[in-house]
């Protein structure tokens, strides 16, 4: 997307669209809730940058509190990002393996508090390679596969044989294990806990099991937006990676204490006939996960038909309540994938721009 600066103070009505939103006090009531959550609990929140991209936004969450005082990013380089906003405790939550990231990892270790995903010994052995040629100490967590099918370890013996190598390498600093689980549907309250409560077992035995091999485990990095109230209440846990519930998607709408914060303004631009309308933005700007398309905010009776490159297509069910002209709301289904197509978010309060945050993240692929 082209950069726009709408000047402070801009009414909603005025934005040139399409724009990207943050409603600050739905951001803010989000960001409450989690340190109340975690207030007094073990267990505290780090928060996902691959969902906001936005160092200030995490600054936002940790001011609040019930935090790490840090974040987790899916890459290299949204640690990058995160360190020169000035974020000093980061997680980076995919394992790194060519020995270019594997330097840059130990340049920002210089000055952060950095610690890295890992699954397997010949990554780890070619971190404590690099970090030793950089001077530098790398913390080490171990993934675990709970049910994802796709990175970390299968079993506690794997785990507990990558804790003792840990241990021993030179420029590695062991700090304990971490999962990421998902689930699907509009899941209730009591199956969320169940199923929470299953996965996060798989990844506590596999700490059990490093402790009994006389191992020290400081961090135990679980759970997601969905187990936020789960993780709290589980013993042993340290720590939640949560990332939708800052800015929140209809895909997790059952998580009824966060609100949307993001959405994208559009304007209408052509009424073909009387149940259709065309609006001025499209999938290069939105995000359709798996072909769900996005909800237009408070008008059930409107449906996205398509979703072209720079265009959307509207259908009523009856006479289409929206003119040439009207600028309409669309709530996305995953907001990381929607977050990592613009330049800026439009921070607006009571209707009026109250700032503008580049989204310096953006683009981090590496």
């Amino acid at each position: 997307m082209d950069s726009y600066r709408p000047r402070i103070g801009t009414p909603v009505e005025s934005l040139d669209t399409p724009c990207l939103l943050i409603d600050l006090d739905a951001l803010e009531h989000n960001f409450r809730f989690v340190a109340e959550t975690y207030r007094d609990a073990e267990c505290k929140m780090r928060e996902h940058a691959k969902n906001i991209k936005t160092p200030i936004i995490a600054h936002k969450q940790i001011r609040a509190g019930g935090t790490v005082n840090g974040v987790c990013t899916a890459k290299v380089s949204e640690a990058e990002v995160m360190v020169e906003g000035g974020i000093s405790d980061i997680l980076i939550t995919s394992q790194v393996v060519t020995r270019d990231k594997l330097e840059r990892v130990c340049g920002i270790s210089r000055v952060a508090d950095v610690k890295v995903a890992i699954d397997s010994t010949g990554p780890l052995k070619a971190l404590s390679d690099a970090a030793c040629d950089f001077g530098t100490t790398v913390g080490v967590i171990i993934e675990v596969d709970t049910s994802m099918r796709r990175a970390g370890v299968r079993s506690p013996e794997h785990g507990v044989e990558l804790a003792k190598l840990a241990t021993e390498l030179p420029g590695i600093a062991f700090k304990g294990v971490m999962s990421h689980q998902a689930v699907s549907g509009d899941i209730d309250r009591e199956t969320r806990f169940i199923e929470g409560r299953r996965y996060m077992d798989i990844c506590l035995e596999v700490r059990n099991a490093i402790v009994a091999a006389g191992i020290p485990v400081e961090i135990v990095s679980t759970g997601e937006t969905w187990t936020v109230d789960v993780a709290a209440e589980v013993e042993g846990v340290t720590e939640v990676q949560g990332g939708t519930y800052a800015l929140m998607c209809t895909s997790s709408d059952y998580m009824e204490d966060f609100r949307y914060a993001a959405r994208t303004l559009s304007t209408v631009i052509s009424r073909p006939s009387s149940n259709v309308a065309v609006g001025d933005v499209g999938y290069r700007a939105l995000a359709a996960p798996g072909g769900v398309l996005p909800t237009v905010e408070d008008m059930p009776e409107i449906g996205v038909a398509t979703l072209e490159p720079e265009h959307i297509v509207l259908r009523s069910e009856g006479d289409m309540p929206l003119d040439v002209g009207d600028q309409f709301m669309l709530l996305s289904a995953q907001q990381d994938i929607l977050v990592n197509r613009w330049d800026e978010f439009i921070a607006v309060r009571n209707g009026k721009v109250e700032a503008v945050w580049p989204i310096l993240a953006r683009g981090c692929y590496h």
